[in-house]
C-alpha cells in the first residue's frame, strides 16, 4: 500500500495511483481508521447520487394542482380537493372501486337480471306515477324491435325529467338490471342520446372513455359524476402516469411478477380490452397486485429502519434486583402462570439489553397482563428510573391506578394519576412531584404525554390498548425521557396481518394462557320480550350466593341522556325488580373514591348486583360474579363484548353472558352476535370483527396509527404483506442504512412517502 504523510498544513494528499485505485471523484469523502499496527484504512464513503434531471421533473408533474387539468376548473377542484384529491399525484392513487363491462351492447331480450349492462333504444313513454300507497317515482318505458324495458327514478325532478326523456328520443344506456316477478327494471340508468340519425356505433367510438371497453367506477362525492371524473381521470392517467417512476429492486419485482409502476396504474384505471373482468374486480390482476405490494414494500421498509433504529439506539440497561418484584409476588394470593412468566423473562431480558427495548405484550382478556406490565415497572423503578403508564380513557387510567396503588402503597412505592380533568393547584402539585421525581410511577391519559409535563428520570412507557395510539405518540412518550423502554399492551387479539402494519416495528410478545380455574362463559342472545326470564336467572345465582353484572351502555361518556337511561335502569332494578337485593351503580362521572368504593363493595359480596356501564370492561376481578346481562348489545363492537364477558367466568363456578337485544338487529349486529355465540376465542373474535368492521373501525379512530392505504386493502392482500414484509427486512439486513447507491433512490421515496408519518427524520 503507498505511504502517505500529513503536509505542512495538515492536509492529507493522496497519490494519484491511490486515488484511481479507490474510484474517487472530486469531493469524495473517506472514512480514515488506524489499525492494530498503526497503518491507516482508507474508506471511500459512496455520495449519494443527485436525482437526475429526468426524475426531478417527472416529480414535480406530478405535484401539478388539479385545477390545471383540462377539464377541471376551480370548482371542480374544489369538489376533489375534498375527496383529498389535491394534485395529479393523489388522482392517479384514486383507484376504482369497481367495473363495468360495457365491451358489448345487449339487445332488451337478452338483458340477464343481477348484472350491470349497456342496451339501446327508443323512449316510448315518460311519466312520473303514483302508487296506491302514495309512493312516487318516474317511470320511462324504452323500447328496441318487439322488447320493452321499464326504467325507474325514485327521486326526481319532474321538470328536468320530461325535458331529458322526450318519448321518440334514442340513447345508449347502461344501469343494472333487477327482476321484480316477470318485469324486468333498471334503476337509475346512465344515458348516452344519439343525436339525429346517429348509429349507436358511431355514438360509442365518439366516447371511447364510456363505452367499447371495461370502464372504471370510482367512489364519488356530491357534485362530482361518473362520467365527468371519468374524463378527468383518463386525462390524468394517460398525461402523467409515465411520470410516476418505479423505485422497487428490479431483482424483488422479477421474483414476484411485478409491472412497472406506470403500467400498473394504466392497467388498474383503464384496462385493455381482453382484461378479465372478476380479477380486476377482486384486485387479483398484474396492475392491482403491483401497486399493493409497492405500497405494502415502503411501509415495511419504513418499519424494518424503525425497529433498527431501536435496536442501535443506545438506552438503559437495568439490573434485576428483585427490590420489589419478589415481595409482590408474595402478597398476590396466585402464582403467576407460565407464559405470564415467559413473557417477564422476555422483557426482563431486553430490560437488562444497553438498548431501548420496544415490545408488544398481546393476550386475551383476564390473562394477567396488567400485572407483568407492574413487575416490569418495578424494575425501572428499583433501578431509580420512574414509569409513565398510559391508558386511552380516564376509565382505563384510573382502574390501572386503583389497581396499581393498591399494591405499590404495600411496597412503599409512589403512584400517582395524571389526567385532562386534574386543574389548578392539584394539578400543579402532580406535576412538581413527577419533575422533582417522588412519584415514581405516574398513570394518566394522553396527558401524560403534554409539553408541561416534565419527568425527573423516565425509564419505561407502559401504553395501554396501544391500537387507540399511533406510531408518533409512542414517539411523543420516547422524547419524555432518554430513550426510555417501551411496554405496550393491547388486550384485542390482532390478527398478523394486522399486527404486522400497525406494530411492524415491535418484538411481540404474546400471553396465550389463562390462570387456572378460569371458566368457558356460555353466552346467549335474548330479545327484549323474555327480559323476565333474565330477571329469574339472576334470582336464581344470586340465590346460589354468586353475583351478577347489568351492563348498559353509553354512546359516549358525555351524553347526559345515555347516563341518565343508566342512572334510571339501577333505580327502576332496584326498586321494582330486585326490591329483596342489594344493588351498586358505577358509571364514570364518578369520582374515583366514589368507584373504588363501589367496586370494593362489590368484590366483598357487600352487593349482589352491579349495574355498571363499560366502566368495568377492564380490571374488575370478581371471581364470585358469575352472570352478565349486557342491555342492547347490539350497540357494543365485538371485541368490547367479549372484553366486558371477561368480567364473568373468573372463578370455578359455570358462568353466563346474556346479550340482551331490542328489536330487529342489522345484518351487521346479527353477524355481531352470533361470533358471540359460537366462541371465546379472542382470535377468532378479532377475525371476525375486522371482516365486519374493516380495519379503520376494528382500531378505533383513523388516527389509529393504522397507515391510511392508498391501494393495499390488509384483509384481501395478507399474503402481499408477508412477502413485501419479508422482500423490505432483507434489504435493510443487507444494507442497514439504504447508503448503497442503487438504494439510494430506496431511501429517496421512503422519506418522501412515510418519513413523517413514521418518524423516520434521521433518514431524509
Amino acid at each position: 500500500m503507498p505511504i502517505v504523510s500529513l503536509s505542512a498544513d495538515n492536509l492529507l494528499p493522496l497519490p494519484a495511483e491511490l486515488v484511481a485505485r479507490l474510484g474517487l471523484q472530486p469531493g469524495d469523502r473517506l472514512t480514515v481508521e488506524v489499525d492494530g499496527e498503526g497503518r491507516l484504512l482508507l474508506t471511500p464513503l459512496r455520495q449519494p447520487s443527485a436525482p437526475s434531471l429526468a426524475d426531478t421533473i417527472n416529480r414535480k408533474n406530478l405535484e401539478t394542482p388539479m385545477q390545471f387539468i383540462k377539464g377541471v376548473g376551480p370548482k371542480l377542484a374544489e369538489v376533489l380537493a375534498k375527496k383529498g384529491i389535491v394534485t395529479v399525484e393523489d388522482a392517479l392513487y384514486l383507484l376504482p372501486n369497481r367495473y363495468e363491462d360495457r365491451r358489448q351492447v345487449v339487445p332488451l331480450a337478452r338483458l340477464q337480471p343481477g348484472r350491470t349492462e349497456v342496451f339501446a333504444g327508443e323512449v316510448v313513454s315518460a311519466e312520473a306515477v303514483v302508487t296506491k300507497g302514495g309512493r312516487r317515482f318516474f317511470e320511462v318505458l324504452i323500447k328496441d324491435g318487439n322488447s320493452l324495458l321499464s326504467c325507474k327514478w325514485f327521486h326526481f325532478n319532474p321538470a328536468f325529467m320530461k325535458k331529458s326523456w322526450q318519448p321518440g328520443r334514442r340513447g345508449i344506456f347502461t344501469g343494472q338490471v333487477s327482476q321484480y316477478g316477470l318485469q324486468r327494471e333498471v334503476h337509475h340508468p346512465e344515458a348516452e342520446w344519439l343525436t339525429e340519425g346517429e348509429t349507436v356505433e358511431a355514438a360509442m367510438a365518439r366516447d371511447p372513455v364510456s363505452f367499447g371497453r371495461v370502464v372504471p367506477v370510482y367512489p364519488l362525492t356530491e357534485g362530482l359524476n361518473q362520467k365527468v371524473l371519468r374524463k378527468v381521470m383518463k386525462e390524468v392517467v394517460d398525461r402523467f402516469a409515465p411520470c410516476v417512476a418505479s423505485t422497487l429492486p428490479p431483482a424483488v419485482a422479477a421474483r414476484h411478477g411485478l409491472q412497472p409502476l406506470a403500467e400498473a396504474l394504466r392497467e388498474v384505471h383503464f384496462p385493455a380490452a381482453d382484461a378479465d373482468l372478476r380479477q380486476l374486480e377482486e384486485g387479483a390482476g398484474a396492475g392491482h397486485r403491483t401497486l399493493v405490494f409497492d405500497e405494502f414494500f415502503f411501509l415495511e421498509l419504513g418499519l424494518a429502519l424503525r425497529r433498527r433504529g431501536v435496536t442501535l439506539e443506545p438506552g438503559i440497561a437495568f439490573t434485576v434486583h428483585h427490590t420489589y418484584t419478589k415481595p409482590l409476588l408474595k402478597l398476590l394470593p396466585f402464582s403467576l402462570t407460565a407464559a405470564q412468566r415467559r413473557v417477564l423473562a422476555e422483557i426482563k431480558e431486553e430490560m437488562m439489553a444497553p438498548h431501548p427495548m420496544h415490545r408488544l405484550i398481546q393476550g386475551d382478556v383476564g390473562c394477567g397482563k396488567t400485572l407483568v406490565a407492574l413487575l416490569a415497572a418495578l424494575v425501572a423503578v428499583e433501578n431509580g428510573y420512574q414509569v409513565a403508564i398510559m391508558a386511552p380513557t380516564e376509565i382505563l387510567a384510573e382502574q390501572h391506578y386503583l389497581n396499581i396503588h393498591h399494591w405499590c402503597e404495600q411496597l412503599g412505592v409512589t403512584v400517582l394519576l395524571l389526567t385532562s380533568s386534574l386543574k389548578g393547584k392539584a394539578k400543579s402539585e402532580v406535576l412538581g412531584r413527577v419533575a422533582r421525581g417522588e412519584a415514581q410511577i405516574v398513570i394518566g391519559t394522553h396527558a401524560v404525554i403534554q409539553d408541561k409535563v416534565e419527568f425527573h428520570r423516565l425509564g419505561l412507557g407502559i401504553v395501554d390498548e396501544q391500537h387507540r395510539f399511533g406510531v408518533l405518540q409512542r414517539g411523543l412518550l420516547r422524547r419524555k425521557g432518554d430513550n426510555p423502554d417501551i411496554l405496550v399492551m393491547t388486550a384485542t387479539p390482532i390478527p398478523r396481518t394486522l399486527a404486522m402494519t400497525v406494530f411492524g416495528d415491535l418484538s411481540l410478545s404474546v400471553i396465550d394462557e389463562l390462570p387456572p380455574g378460569r371458566t368457558p362463559v356460555a353466552t346467549k342472545i335474548v330479545s327484549e320480550n323474555r327480559r323476565q326470564q333474565v330477571y329469574g336467572i339472576i334470582r336464581e345465582e344470586v340465590a346460589k350466593g354468586r353475583q351478577a353484572y347489568v351492563i348498559y351502555p353509553l354512546v359516549e361518556e358525555s351524553e347526559k341522556s345515555d347516563l341518565k337511561a343508566a342512572t334510571q335502569m339501577a333505580e327502576h332494578l332496584a326498586n321494582e325488580v330486585f326490591p329483596e337485593l342489594r344493588l351498586g351503580i358505577l358509571h364514570g362521572k364518578m369520582k374515583p373514591e366514589e368507584k373504588e368504593a363501589v367496586m370494593r363493595s362489590f368484590k366483598e359480596r357487600a352487593l349482589d348486583i352491579l349495574v355498571a356501564t363499560t366502566v368495568i370492561e377492564v380490571g374488575i376481578d370478581v371471581p364470585n360474579a358469575t352472570v352478565m346481562v349486557i342491555e342492547h348489545a347490539e350497540r357494543f363492537g365485538l371485541s368490547q363484548l367479549h372484553q366486558l364477558r371477561g368480567r364473568v367466568g373468573r372463578g370455578s363456578a359455570s358462568s353466563r353472558c346474556i346479550l340482551l337485544t331490542a328489536g330487529k338487529l342489522s345484518e351487521d349486529g346479527e353477524k355481531r352476535l352470533r361470533v358471540m355465540e359460537s366462541t371465546n376465542d379472542g382470535f377468532r373474535i378479532a377475525e371476525a370483527d375486522l371482516e365486519i368492521r374493516g380495519p379503520g373501525d376494528f382500531l378505533g379512530t383513523r388516527q389509529a396509527g393504522l397507515p391510511d392505504f392508498r391501494v393495499a386493502n390488509i384483509l384481501r392482500d395478507g399474503r402481499l404483506l408477508e412477502e413485501a414484509r419479508q422482500e423490505a427486512f432483507a434489504v435493510i439486513a443487507a444494507d442497514p442504512d439504504l447508503q448503497l447507491p442503487e438504494n439510494r433512490r430506496l431511501r429517496d421515496e421512503l422519506a418522501r412517502r412515510w418519513g413523517g408519518r413514521l418518524e423516520l427524520a434521521g433518514i431524509a
